[in-house]
């Protein structure tokens, strides 16, 4: 299968499963928001439903690919030497197109649940990234840090001196998880501008039953863009130094 076609269907799992764990906590009358707003566990909820999405969305892609679904991952391989730049843009259209149909999709699953939530934040927040307090220099470093987390952790998973081929993408998901966990409360753990660019597009399209919907935050998507690209090559070039 071309590697557009293998992005495009793994980035759409991945969004597909991730977008939908945050609507099904955020958006009114969702058997998974029932309580958990109110007593914080709607966060570990977000966390893990996010390891799944990405465990499976690597499966997915890997199953047809190379299984990227991640345009920080992409890059941070190219700038290394283990993808040719000629590539690149393949896997990111893929991958850019693939979450914005997955982000499409749960607009869809929840049709009926758009209007139960009024505040327009929470759900632009079901498709893309909301700072918790807007500093765009300490947003730029949180976004930096846990991608650059992610790709240093992905290339030792994935490392064929702990021959992980079989359940690496589990492991993945894990370490996404475990960064949202740690890493995610000021930002929302974007480390992927397909995942947050994507389904930020798609937010400005459609009409939101009920509407209240609100505006797009255009004027914060470059940070969830470039800062995790930023920390995938950090991540990629420290990891080729250091364990060639």
């Amino acid at each position: 299968m071309s590697p557009f076609l293998a992005e495009f269907l793994g980035t759409m799992v991945l969004t597909l499963l991730g977008c939908g764990v945050v609507a099904n906590v955020l958006l009114g009358k969702s058997k998974g928001s029932i309580g958990v707003l109110s007593s914080g566990s709607g966060w570990l909820l977000i966390c893990w439903g996010w390891a799944f999405a990405v465990a499976f969305g690597v499966y997915v892609g890997a199953q047809f690919g190379y299984g990227h679904i991640n345009p920080m991952v992409t890059i941070g391989l190219a700038s290394i030497g283990a993808l040719p730049w000629s590539q690149v843009p393949i896997f990111l259209s893929g991958q850019f197109l693939g979450a914005g149909v997955g982000a499409l999709l749960v607009y869809l699953a929840y049709w009926k649940h758009w209007p139960e939530q009024e505040d327009p934040m929470l759900k632009l927040a079901v498709f893309s990234t909301v700072p918790q307090i807007r500093h765009k220099g300490a947003n730029f470093l949180t976004e930096l840090i846990g991608s650059f987390m992610l790709m240093w952790g992905v290339l030792f998973i994935l490392s064929p001196a702990y021959q992980m081929t079989t359940v690496g993408p589990l492991i993945i998901g894990l370490l996404v998880g475990g960064i949202g966990m740690s890493l995610g409360g000021p930002t929302g753990f974007a480390i992927n501008p397909a995942r947050d660019f994507g389904p930020r597009i798609v937010h400005s399209i459609v009409r939101l039953p009920g509407w209240g919907k609100g505006g797009s935050d255009f004027g914060y998507a470059w940070i969830p863009i470039f800062a995790p690209i930023l920390g995938g090559v950090l991540g990629a070039v420290l990891w080729n130094v250091a364990w060639p």
